[in-house]
């Protein structure tokens, strides 16, 4: 069996602080596995940049200069986590067998990327990176977290259990994840539904190497909201089921009171009157909260507008090889674009 070329996808969010040293590890590794003939030599690292604001692009076209190995996917502007890391799959999977996701602060153990591609070789398609523990992360982040992925199993969502968006895909899987055409595409919970032979390998997650985490807890709560409204109308049924359990409530209550009433024991209950009103209200903004969620879903859904827009893929791109480190960046991109001779 020929050694599989594999893509390694690195989405990447202002990480000019964290980049050079991921970039460096990452090449090692890869050698590494050329070297075990795990891997083909052809085998690259392609680094999106999910339109950043500060030198990540930079770091990653020099790179890409310097290194014919790395690669750069270059977003026209920010579309998110999720979606860059759809870019790069998308990208990779024309010149791919397998290709392996991680983030750029490389709190994953890269070095368990040796273990997927082993269960590659053994004829697994989708190998989950599954954490031990969360001991890197805050107590807040870590409970969250863990509350997170009961609420989605209770939902009824097939989640791999602190599992995040480490993972190796083959070739055939990321094809077939690209036929999922809805804009809110929650990979976490689309992976598990194509159904190939999977696995998990265990790691222990670590400190990031530098910068700060891209996800604050304002994001942590979006991201929760779009893979609950994404796989599950739980909610909605919930809200539908108090509605229910009120109204019998107060069929009961309405009868109480019109007993005391033809007892003559009414009595002015201001106290229980304000908190019915708020208790309710609060309710009903509620549930149109959540009405509004899957609405706002929907109405995304029928747009139909692209989740990302390439602005430079290198990864698919020929490069000449001569002169290019004395180029500058512009007159280098133009050379690039010309066709072979």
């Amino acid at each position: 069996m020929n050694e599989p070329m594999l893509t390694i996808v690195v989405p990447c969010y202002n990480e000019e602080e964290v980049l050079p040293k991921t970039i460096d590890k990452l090449r090692d590794l890869r050698k590494k596995l050329i070297d075990e003939r795990l891997i083909s030599p052809e085998s690259a690292l392609l680094f999106v940049d999910d339109g950043s604001g500060d030198g990540t692009w930079d770091i990653i076209y020099k790179a890409s200069l310097r290194y014919p190995e790395v690669k750069g996917l270059k977003l026209a502007r920010n579309a998110g986590h999720q979606n860059a890391l759809l870019a790069g799959l998308f990208a990779a999977k024309t010149r791919s067998d397998c290709i392996v996701s991680i983030d750029a602060d490389l709190q994953d153990d890269i070095f368990v990327i040796r273990d997927f591609v082993k269960k590659f070789h053994e004829g697994y398609e989708i190998v989950y990176g599954v954490r031990n523990k969360r001991d890197a992360d805050t107590f807040f982040k870590r409970h969250t977290a863990q509350w997170f992925y009961k609420l989605m199993k209770a939902m009824g969502v097939d989640l791999v259990y602190n599992h995040a968006d480490y993972r190796l895909l083959s070739r055939r899987a990321v094809e077939e994840l690209e036929r999922f055409e809805e804009v809110n595409l929650f990979l976490r919970g689309i992976v598990p539904l194509l159904g190939f032979r999977s696995t998990t390998v265990h790691y222990d997650r670590k400190e990031r190497l530098a910068g700060k985490t891209k996800y604050p807890l304002k994001k942590m709560i979006a991201f929760a909201l779009d893979g609950i409204t994404s796989f599950s109308v739980t909610p909605i049924r919930l809200i539908s089921l108090i509605g229910f359990a009120f109204f019998f409530i107060s069929l009961l209550f309405g009868g109480y009171f019109l007993f005391l009433k033809f007892t003559g024991h009414t009595q002015t209950g201001w106290t229980s009157l304000i908190i019915s009103i708020w208790l309710l209200g609060g309710l009903q903004l509620i549930a149109l909260g959540l009405i509004g969620e899957y609405i706002g879903k929907i109405y995304k859904e029928t747009k139909r507008r692209p989740r990302y827009i390439v602005d430079l893929d290198l990864f698919n791109l020929w490069k000449p090889q001569h002169h290019l480190s004395s180029l500058t960046e512009r007159s280098a991109m133009t050379e690039m674009r010309k066709p072979r001779s």
